[in-house]
């Protein structure tokens, strides 16, 4: 679905350069290696959720291989706004990447801050909240390219000068919106976030801030906007223990457990991918039942456990479901997209056979 930049910004941030008590705030997904997939994505969507990204995924691999595109990237007509974040330090692949996703989302983000080890040797993500430079690259010739809006989603640097610098960079190359974590890649989750820093880049920026860390309960996000005056809030281990936090819950609640079961029977997936988020949501369960839980093996143990304990009341029927009833008149962004093929794919297809340098 093509879209410019300012459309994208104006249809998610729709008053992020008005007063700030007049500024609704963006609530948004974090992407999640493993856990932000289109059943939970559906699932925090109902309760609350603006924006919902995809796991980070591999430009590489995505670009190459049909089996990681299949097993990484999987969407729904409303699974909308979505963002897809790629992980790569090279401007080609970021393109061609953004150019595969670009009817089924409405922008790419690249990772510019996941602390791993081996991200960092590979130099993907925080390793690129350092060069602003090759960010500023990859920003351009992907919008240039593909016109897919492009975000970043940055950690702090040691050097505040040095963020201020990647946030210049990216502004000038066209980027749509910066989420900022703001903690160093070597603090990792040790230190507080730094609220003061994310506040001065909100300050300074000429596009949205969206602040991301230790952002797990209502309460957390009410005080992040006090203290940053940011445009939008990512939550990534609050989300996961609670979908229904967007929704004012500081537990989740049992209801939202049971529509996760619900669309993960609708929509597919690994097993233990869902038994994993379910247990993380089931905090307000008792420790006994967490402790059968975690010992189930099957989907179909999972829906005995449920109805045993009268907590099913629902109908595997689609037109009964969650997704059957959904009601999709406040959502300005579903529609059914539409693939199309463009003299782009062949260019990239003769780049990546002569190497990534353009030499055979």
């Amino acid at each position: 679905m093509e879209e410019s930049t300012e459309t994208l910004v104006q249809n998610i941030f729709p008053h992020w350069n008005n007063a700030a008590e007049e500024r609704k705030v963006v609530k948004m997904v974090a992407p999640m290696v493993r856990y932000s997939k289109l059943p939970f994505r559906m699932v925090c969507r109902k309760w609350g959720a603006d924006l919902c990204f995809t796991p980070m995924i591999i430009a590489e691999s995505f670009n190459r291989v049909q089996k990681a595109r299949d097993q990484e990237f999987k969407t729904h007509s409303m699974d909308r706004p979505l963002i897809v974040q790629f992980a790569t330090h090279d401007p080609i692949e970021l393109a061609a990447a953004a150019f595969k996703v670009r009817d089924y989302a409405h922008g790419v983000d690249i990772n510019c801050g996941c602390p791993q080890k081996w991200a960092n040797e590979d130099k993907i993500g925080a390793w690129l909240s350092g060069q602003p430079e090759i960010v500023k690259d990859m920003v351009r010739k992907t919008r240039e390219l593909t016109n897919v809006p492009v975000s970043i989603k940055i950690r702090l640097r040691k050097k505040f000068s040095e963020t201020v610098d990647l946030l210049r960079s990216v502004e000038a190359a066209g980027v749509s919106y910066v989420t900022v974590h703001g903690r160093t890649l070597e603090e990792r989750h040790k230190a507080p976030v730094h609220w003061d820093e994310i506040k001065l880049l909100k300050e300074i920026a000429k596009v949205p801030i969206v602040a991301n860390g230790d952002i797990n309960t209502p309460m957390d996000i009410t005080q992040a906007v006090e203290k940053t005056g940011v445009d939008g809030v990512m939550c990534a281990r609050g989300i996961l223990a609670n979908p229904g936090l967007f929704s004012g819950y500081e537990v989740c609640p049992l209801e939202c457990i049971t529509d996760y079961l619900e669309m993960s029977l609708m929509l597919g997936g690994h097993f233990v991918t869902h038994q994993h988020h379910m247990s993380y949501m089931m905090r307000g369960v008792s420790k006994a039942d967490r402790k059968t839980f975690n010992q189930l093996r099957s989907m179909a143990g999972i829906i005995d456990f449920w109805k045993e304990r009268g907590w099913w009341d629902r109908s595997l029927n689609i037109n009964d479901s969650v997704l059957g009833k959904w009601d999709s008149s406040w959502n300005k962004w579903a529609q059914a997209p539409k693939p199309r093929l463009q003299l782009f794919e062949e260019t990239f297809m003769k780049r990546i056979s002569k190497g990534s340098d353009g030499r055979s």
